[in-house]
């Protein structure tokens, strides 16, 4: 499909800005980053440093911001440069449609099930006992709906995610492929010299407008409920343990592990690989660093990393003393040979003074 400049610059409401008449009808065939754009193409350079890459680059022309200067190159110049470059993707490889597929003969479906208007079901997915399902639902091929579950409208379950029995999702949630709800906690008591299961009567809640990744585990409370608040974004590959309470519009990123009974404000990121402990609070817009091991309660609006987590200002003034570690053992133990010498020296001049006196 070949678009001119003109055309994608209409498209995205921007500002042409061309160097040569006549480069307003440049055909574009496509829509790369950086890395891999080629000559024919339009990218996008969205902070002034790019700007060096962007000249060097083959790209036939670029969306940028007002801040990145001149490339030498045809520009469309806009305020958001994703938002542009995500519609001109877009134009150039749009999304495949998804049709209505209704209710697949091929779906396992409870009788006492209450599905509402306007809900796809697709092939191989199992419906349980007294599940309501909202309005606009997409239940993909393969996903598992225990009994007693209520899912809010618009709600879409990708292919082989399973809700355990009494799970609760919000309005507009998005759940991905392999994703596990209200499995049973990691809990258990020792009686006469065995592990036995505690009591897993809980269940999970998901608020309205929350993503979670694939291959994501969110255990159910010991009692009560494990909450994922309004808004917030879990990635791939997260576990959430039970009786966790998590605020509303959470970042969490990929193979982060937050323990039993921990709980979160409003607004936390916590990036990849960072564990939290069992029984940790962290307050409203905290930022947990990637791999940090979170062992005690974080303030609002704190940052921390390391190993025990530790204020972000502290952790860069010990970092910054183990690596000069090194110097300073060189330096340690050359003034341990000048203390020996010194010492040999004194004891040197003792003898020799004793010698003369003893003449």
């Amino acid at each position: 499909m070949l678009t001119t400049l003109a055309q994608l610059a209409k498209l995205v409401e921007g500002r042409l800005d061309i160097a040569v008449a006549g480069d307003e009808e440049l055909p574009i065939a496509g829509a790369a980053t950086l890395e891999v754009v080629q000559t024919g193409e339009i990218t996008l350079a969205d902070h002034e440093d790019r700007a060096a890459d962007l000249a060097n680059s083959a790209a036939t022309a670029a969306i940028v911001t007002a801040e990145v200067p001149s490339p030498g190159k045809p520009t469309i110049v806009v305020e958001d440069v994703h938002a542009a470059f995500a519609k001109v993707v877009t134009h150039f490889r749009p999304q495949r449609s998804c049709q209505s597929v209704g209710i697949s003969p091929a779906a396992s479906i409870s009788p006492t099930a209450q599905i509402a208007k306007g809900v796809d079901i697709h092939p191989g997915a199992s419906i349980g006992d007294d599940v309501v399902i909202g309005a606009g639902s997409i239940i993909h091929a393969g996903a598992r709906v225990m009994a007693g579950c209520r899912l809010g409208s618009d709600v879409t379950l990708f292919p082989n995610v399973v809700l355990y029995e009494e799970t609760r999702v919000g309005d507009r949630a998005i759940i991905h492929a392999g994703a596990v709800l209200g499995a049973y906690g990691f809990g258990y008591r020792e009686r006469e010299g065995q592990h036995k299961l505690s009591a897993q009567l809980g269940n999970v809640e998901i608020g309205s407008d929350v993503e979670i990744g694939a291959c994501v585990t969110i255990d159910r409370g010991t009692y009560g409920s494990t909450i994922i608040g309004d808004g917030t974004k879990v990635d791939n590959l997260v576990q959430i343990a039970h009786n966790c309470r998590i605020g509303k519009h959470n970042l969490i990123c990929s193979q982060v592990g937050i323990a039993g009974s921990s709980s979160t404000d409003d607004y936390v990121v916590m990036a990849g690989q960072a564990g939290i402990r069992d029984h940790v609070h962290l307050g409203e817009r905290a930022m947990v660093f990637s791999k940090a091991g979170v062992t005690n309660n974080v303030e609002a609006g704190q940052v921390v990393l390391g190993q025990p987590a530790t204020p972000i200002r502290k952790q860069k003034l010990q970092v910054a003393a183990i690596s000069k570690l090194p110097e300073m053992r060189k330096e340690f133990r050359a003034m341990k040979r000048q203390l020996a010498a010194l010492q040999q020296q004194l004891e040197d001049e003792v003898k020799e003074k004793t010698g003369d006196q003893a003449a």
